[in-house]
């Protein structure tokens, strides 16, 4: 049996900080088991190739969620990386970290060190923001560069301007004092290409001798000695692969994601008792709350028509996407070089709300049916809206004992009535901002939901007919104190009752960020890794109220 001394199960962002700072100690050894292949993929690096990933299954597990009465009885794709960088090689590339209430929420649930003020200096830690930057907030030596989005055209230029008529102010930084406000969106792309949590920090700490990388590695189970996590089980080559134990002499350190992590405790034994005996599966250490407290961001979009101009849409097809493909060759710009949205606004549902509920995005371009790996054939633009906190809970539960079958996946989408009431007021707004004076030169008309949905009920069916995912999953693993009978890591993300096994990845987040979740688990990562070898965590940053 090989033996390590820490043993990493997922490569996706938070494993890939973690192989990177543990290996950074040579008198320790790092192994890393990543169940897709090297990040070889040319979709992968090209920022626009999230069209293509999303429903590759070579590096994407192509999972779906349960129907639920909010999506009208559909099964919504949940797309989850697959390869070394995870989610990081094939999601959108935004760089978004939320608001400081929103850890300061964490903490106040009795989370000792992870108010806004502590977890902030781990954000500094991994970005080398290029571009202008409070350095009270923002880092420059990092792994990952933040880059400002470069591109600028007549739509998004107008959809800026009529938001602040309407009275949203454009913020220069929503990574900064406030997040308020609208703005282009900050990415992690550098020169036209992504750059994942492996290229920014896996593949440098892959010339170390003492990090090992084991691609195509799909973990079944892991070991406990008693209470104790004593190592891991894997497949080589995956279904029908050979068997292999791996030994880890410290710690096995779980970073599977939102759905694998909690699926694979529940195939080792650890879980719900109920739930792994109807499965067969021995229950070795009882934990009620693995795989409880999904919640996931749910957003309807609004299409329009496109005149005076040329979207995204017409640029991708014929003789317009050759051209974009040798601009790209030669320049690393154009529509190859851009994420899925392309402006931000942050604000409120309701001027009684003390932080803001609200996220929209724009993009010139739209989708058919709002899905977004196939460009509409006309000429349009989106802008979609979400509850940024949303309460609607769900769950991740094994479906079997084979590792192989995916899990049951259930957000429960809108089933909070508080999430439908912001929702409502997020898809009003976005209506108001498509019919903004100066965006009027470029509206046509309203393709979907169309100009016959005015009430609220027509909105919402709207909602159920197309709204989807943002692809931002957490929760399943939670981090609590004792007294929360959902509680499955302490806040030092040590797995309850068990000795030698953490989780680190966006599982563990006791609640939602106003934000896309990649930031905040490349946060998690940063400060885990200094949990784990033991050193002092980084001083905590005094700001002003």
């Amino acid at each position: 049996m090989d033996s390590f001394d820490y043993v990493i199960i997922g490569a996706g962002s938070a494993g890939s900080v973690l192989a990177s700072r543990l290996s950074e100690d040579p008198n320790v050894t790092v192994c890393v088991l990543e169940a897709g292949p090297r990040d070889w993929h040319p979709f992968i690096h090209i920022p626009a190739g999230f069209m293509y990933t999303l429903v590759d299954p070579k590096v994407n597990w192509l999972y779906k969620s349960e129907p639920s009465e909010w999506t009208g009885g559909r099964a919504i794709s949940a797309p989850r990386g697959k390869t070394l960088g995870g989610s990081s090689s094939i999601n959108g590339h935004i760089y978004n970290r939320g608001q400081r209430l929103d850890f300061d929420g964490w903490a106040q649930r009795g989370n000792r060190g992870w108010g806004y003020a502590d977890v902030l200096p781990y954000f500094r830690r991994s970005e080398r923001r290029m571009g202008e930057a409070d350095a009270a907030f923002r880092g420059n030596d990092g792994n990952l560069p933040i880059t400002d989005l470069e591109w600028r055209d007549p739509l998004c230029e107008a959809f800026i301007e009529g938001a602040v008529e309407m009275g949203i102010p454009r913020n220069r930084d929503y990574n900064g004092t406030t997040q308020a406000g609208v703005s282009y969106v900050q990415r992690i792309v550098n020169n036209g290409r992504r750059v994942s949590a492996a290229r920014g920090f896996l593949h440098p700490a892959m010339k170390r001798r003492n990090l090992t990388v084991r691609t195509k590695a799909h973990a079944t189970s892991i070991l406990l000695d008693g209470k104790r996590a004593v190592g891991v089980r894997y497949l080589k080559g995956g279904r029908g692969g050979a068997p292999v134990e791996i030994r880890a002499n410290k710690e096995v350190v779980l970073s599977g994601g939102t759905i694998n992590s909690p699926q694979l405790l529940q195939l080792s034994g650890i879980g719900p008792a109920s739930l792994l005996r109807s499965l067969g599966i021995d229950v070795k250490h009882e934990l009620a709350g693995v795989g409880e407290n999904l919640r996931d961001h749910y957003a309807p979009r609004f299409v329009a028509r496109v005149k005076n101009a040329i979207s995204i849409n017409e640029r991708s097809k014929g003789l317009r996407l050759v051209g974009e493909v040798l601009k790209y060759a030669a320049t690393r710009r154009g529509i190859l070089s851009l994420n899925p949205t392309l402006i931000y606004v942050f604000w409120k549902s309701d001027e009684r709300v003390d932080n803001y509920d609200l996220q929209l995005t724009f993009t010139p371009a739209s989708y058919k049916e709002g899905v977004q790996s196939t460009l509409d054939d006309f000429p349009g633009m989106t802008i979609a809206s979400w509850q940024q906190r949303p309460d609607s809970i769900g769950f991740v539960r094994a479906r079997s004992a084979d590792p192989f079958e995916h899990p049951i996946i259930q957000p429960n989408y809108l089933g909070a009535e508080s999430d439908r009431q912001v929702l409502l007021a997020g898809m009003k707004l976005a209506r108001r901002l498509l019919g903004s004076r100066p965006l009027s030169k470029y509206y046509d008309r309203e393709e979907f939901p169309g100009p016959q949905a005015q009430s609220d009920e027509e909105l919402m069916a709207a909602a159920k007919e197309r709204g989807t995912t943002t692809f931002h999953l957490m929760g399943t693993c939670r981090m609590a104190p004792d007294s929360d009978p959902t509680a499955v890591v302490d806040d030092q993300l040590r797995v309850r009752g068990l000795d030698g096994l953490r989780v680190v990845d966006a599982s563990i987040m006791p609640t939602m960020p106003s934000a896309n979740l990649n930031a905040s688990v490349l946060m998690i990562a940063e400060k885990a890794a200094d949990m784990i070898r033991g050193k002092p965590a980084l001083d905590a940053v005094l700001l002003k109220d």
